[in-house]
């Protein structure tokens, strides 16, 4: 896109970071991960996923979910990409995924209760 297909010329240098805008695909897929943070219990759920291992049994105290509703908000992270679980047993236990983008997530999760939940201590 060059300077002239602009309805505006404002002076800038937009060239330069439309080159480098991710694709349309690449904007897709952050709003889907969005998407699936965007709800409350299933941003909590993932949140305890990234500091611990558990069973749905125990998420669902921990969370004061019923074992149905955390298993449906599971299955939604774990289609994500951003959870993993493994069986031992009758048992399945499930986790954060070792990715670089659920550990950005995380972060930007803990940035994000900072600012909305500062610690009222200080």
């Amino acid at each position: 896109m060059s300077k002239a297909a602009l309805p505006h010329d404002h002076g800038q240098d937009i060239e330069h970071s439309l080159e480098n805008m991710p694709g349309l695909e690449d904007f897709q897929i952050a709003a889907d991960i969005f998407k699936q943070l965007g709800d409350g219990s299933r941003l909590r759920i993932f949140w305890l996923l990234c500091h611990c291992e558990e069973c749905v049994i125990n998420i669902s105290s921990l969370v004061d979910m019923s074992s149905p509703a955390v298993s449906h908000h599971l299955r939604q992270l774990k289609a994500a990409g951003l959870i993993v679980s493994r069986r031992s047993g009758k048992e399945v236990y499930y986790k954060a995924a070792d990715t670089e983008a659920a550990q950005l997530l995380h972060h930007v999760i803990e940035q994000i209760v900072k600012i909305v939940c500062p610690d009222q201590r200080n």
